[in-house]
């Protein structure tokens, strides 16, 4: 019998200012496809990073302690200033530059590819994009191309937060093949197609006068996709969010084993009143929304999603 094949083990350095979709899709889709993935904190100032949009994350390790380990992939997520903070450690440099010279594949996002890749000249003599806002910083060396995602050799760039997904899943291809993108894909509701778009099919018209406030209760298990993307979005609008943990303490470990730090905790966040409640998927939401949720908001929710979700959820 075959002996199985060994992990595949990823390095996603994060650091303050780092986008959180651009870091946690990956993440988030990688741990799916079975790789090991060790979440780095650069910059020496602990394992807790502030991301963008007031996004806390706690890494697994610093870039200090993952020095001498061997890596299969090195993915940096772009932000601003999180992509000119990964492209200032020194660290992580030596980390790429090694990793670079021995083959191995690396890839950036966004910002990341000029102000990191780029800036420590990996991607001389590449095909990379970026973000249309950082495309001109590349140097002469670099090609720089109009695409959503780029692959050439061993480089993999990508242009934004929009893109994440598109990039997490060539990633997982350039570790695994198309077969293992299908699988991953299917039942998160992803067409893996470059350009593809939808139609809204159940809108709804919802206003609000000033700044809206929003609740978004979080406990262990909720899917990080989910969770991050709403509150990145949100939060780039100016709302009001309130992120709020239903455990004992202010820090989550999602699904996918992404640890997010919390702005409060439920209980503090119970007397108030919000214009919108966002409940991202987990087998704790039918108990949040019966202890936590003013019956008219009850109603409002069930109102907009599938009553025959909520017991499947229980």
């Amino acid at each position: 019998m075959a002996s199985p094949a060994p992990v595949k083990k990823v390095l996603v350095p994060i650091a303050a200012g780092s986008e959180p979709v651009e870091a946690t899709v990956p993440i988030d889709v990688l741990r799916r496809a079975g790789a090991d993935v060790t979440v780095a904190a650069a910059g020496g100032g602990g394992l807790l990073v502030d991301a963008m949009y007031g996004v806390k994350i706690v890494a697994d390790a610093s870039v200090a302690d993952c020095a001498d380990a061997s890596y299969d992939l090195v993915a940096l997520p772009g932000g601003i200033p999180g992509a000119a903070n990964l492209g200032g450690c020194a660290a992580l440099e030596s980390v790429l530059r090694r990793h670079a010279l021995k083959g191995g594949l690396y890839a950036a996002i966004c910002a990341a590819p000029p102000l990191a890749l780029a800036r420590w000249g990996l991607l001389n003599g590449v095909k990379a994009t970026a973000h249309p806002a950082f495309v001109d910083k590349f140097p002469g060396e670099v090609t720089a191309v109009d695409a959503n995602v780029v692959v050439d050799g061993k480089v993999v760039t990508a242009r934004g937060p929009a893109m994440a997904m598109e990039f997490a899943l060539a990633l997982v291809e350039q570790l695994y093949g198309k077969e293992k993108v299908d699988q991953i894909a299917k039942p998160m509701l992803v067409r893996y197609e470059p350009g593809y778009t939808f139609k809204e099919l159940n809108p709804i018209r919802w206003q609000c006068s000033g700044t809206p406030k929003v609740l978004i209760p979080l406990v262990n298990a909720n899917e990080e996709v989910e969770a991050i993307t709403i509150i990145d979005a949100l939060q780039r609008a100016n709302a009001d969010v309130v992120v709020a943990s239903a455990e004992d303490g202010v820090e989550i470990v999602a699904r996918h084993n992404t640890r997010i730090v919390t702005d409060v905790l439920l209980d503090a966040a119970a007397g108030q009143r919000f214009d919108l409640i966002i409940v991202p998927a987990s087998r704790k939401l039918s108990l949040l929304l019966d202890a936590y949720m003013h019956p008219a908001e009850l109603d409002f929710y069930q109102s907009v999603t599938d009553r025959n979700l909520l017991p499947l959820l229980a």
